[in-house]
């Protein structure tokens, strides 16, 4: 039996931002949906505005699987998971064997497919990258909007490290798109 597709449909039970009070929930599976958005925005952008070559549906794809190892390890809040050199070496383990225990639910036929798309070349992966930190900036964002003054210090870092990124599509995002996240839906609609 192969249980791959199961499991990834699990995602919409594992709760993001534990450690936040949260006006509006997010669970990993509308998150991975979101930073798969960007990621092919992102892509877009960097190949049609900026003249460089990127597989805009690679990224897509890989972010849309970028999380699906959380079915086995939860979704680790930040400052637990980057407290310390070891903490973050011992996390990338388990997520490296948990990624492995994905891969034996495939069917051995298309199993390659799924090893690449869990283990993206470097240019993909900062796309992703990039894309995860966009979708948690736009969260903070929304729950500025929604009188949530706990994501107040978590929007400020989430900003700082897109900034230092130095990604002219990021920062074309910031500039250019992030604005229209601040709007309200009458907003959106003029």
């Amino acid at each position: 039996m192969n249980s791959f597709y199961a499991l990834v449909a699990r995602t919409k039970n594992i709760d993001r931002w534990a450690l936040m009070r949260n006006a509006q929930r997010e669970n990993v599976q509308e998150h991975s949906h979101m930073v798969a958005v960007i990621a092919h925005g992102l892509a877009l952008i960097k190949r049609d505005i900026f003249g460089e070559d990127c597989d805009a549906e690679k990224c897509a794809v890989c972010a849309l699987y970028h999380d699906v190892p959380e079915i086995f390890t939860g979704d680790m809040p930040s400052p637990v998971k980057y407290y310390d050199p070891d903490m973050v070496s011992a996390y990338r383990r388990i997520e490296e064997s948990a990624v492995k225990r994905l891969l034996e639910e495939i069917p051995g036929e298309i199993r390659q497919e799924y090893v690449k798309i869990f283990s993206p070349d470097p240019e993909i992966n900062s796309i992703v990258h990039a894309a995860d930190k966009l979708s948690a900036y736009i969260k903070c964002i929304e729950e500025l909007k929604a009188g949530n003054g706990e994501f107040k210090s978590a929007a400020q870092t989430t900003l700082n490290k897109l900034r230092e990124l130095k990604m002219p599509e990021v920062d074309y995002f910031l500039e250019n798109i992030m604005p229209s996240f601040e709007k309200t839906i009458d907003e959106l609609s003029l």
